[in-house]
């Protein structure tokens, strides 16, 4: 079985606990091919400017939606065409998730880091396929799961021989229809896990739901005090979405970030990154 690597390349960028905050950013889901690309062109000219690296997101299924009628996305064939020419025409990264089985192989043609969604974190035979990709897998680490608990998953991907992997941190449940985040948790994960890379997902922890509605609510007005939190505490990446008009967003617009502070929010979050990883470890047993 393979061992847990810290420390994880894709193409020049190093993605690791002890190296500069990658941004794993985009949008929530490819509601059209021009809105997706001209997205894209943002994040990349505002990380370009910052000397942020880059892996670009956009989902090209949203499965899990809390309703049928709800906005899901292109679907696989059309959603990598776009992704696939976003790559190309804008030289990024691209991640997207993947939902079942039978889709790893046709996605992992095109994508270059292969997400496992929080619902289906534990499913195997999905572990199984992606883990048989090679690609780098971004796992969401589920709502129910304690920070401890991930170790069961990481063991799997390295039974099934992948040890290309970062744990996403997404908020945990919190009573009813409500997240938080749980600080020391990121500490627990490392201590478990040998340090491997951590990412927040800052998006979906600002989630709340209304116990009424079909869609999720969330407290977008509070993803900057969110974030900075947990990039104080020493880890490999951002996960982010942003959206031009969050109000009109076909999918989880109260979570995302207004795509013209995005440069603003970056500067936040590098401004603490350096600090923090510029200090002398002191260990405390």
């Amino acid at each position: 079985m393979k061992t847990i690597s810290n420390e994880i390349k894709l193409g020049n960028i190093l993605i690791s606990n002890n190296q500069p905050l990658t941004l794993i950013g985009g949008v929530n889901v490819i509601e059209n091919k021009d809105f997706t690309y001209e997205c894209a062109k943002v994040y990349k000219k505002v990380c370009q400017k910052l000397s942020i690296n880059l892996v670009f997101k956009a989902s090209y299924d949203k499965a899990n939606r809390s309703s049928a009628d709800s906005f899901r996305g292109p679907g696989i064939d059309e959603g990598l065409k776009i992704l696939s020419e976003i790559k190309n025409e804008l030289d990024l990264f691209v991640i997207s998730d993947v939902h079942t089985p039978e889709e790893a192989l046709k996605a992992s043609t095109v994508l270059d880091v292969i997400q496992l969604p929080a619902f289906l974190a534990r499913q195997t035979d999905l572990i199984h396929s992606l883990a048989n990709t090679g690609k780098i897998i971004n796992i969401k680490k589920s709502q129910f799961i304690s920070p401890l608990q991930v170790r069961n998953i990481i063991n799997k991907f390295l039974k099934f021989g992948n040890n290309q992997l970062l744990l996403c941190e997404r908020g945990h449940a919190f009573g009813y229809d409500n997240l938080i985040v749980d600080m020391l948790g990121f500490g627990e994960i490392k201590k478990t896990c040998n340090n491997l890379p951590i990412i927040f997902d800052v998006t979906h922890s600002l989630q709340r739901r209304d116990a009424g509605s079909i869609t999720s609510g969330g407290r977008r007005n509070q993803i900057f005090e969110l974030a900075r939190s947990g990039v104080a505490t020493g880890i490999a990446g951002i996960f982010l979405e942003s959206h031009p008009n969050p109000p009109n967003a076909l999918c989880d617009g109260p979570c995302a970030l207004p795509l013209d502070c995005l440069e603003d929010f970056l500067t936040q979050l590098i401004a603490v990154d350096s600090l923090v990883k510029s200090f002398t470890k002191i260990t405390i047993e």
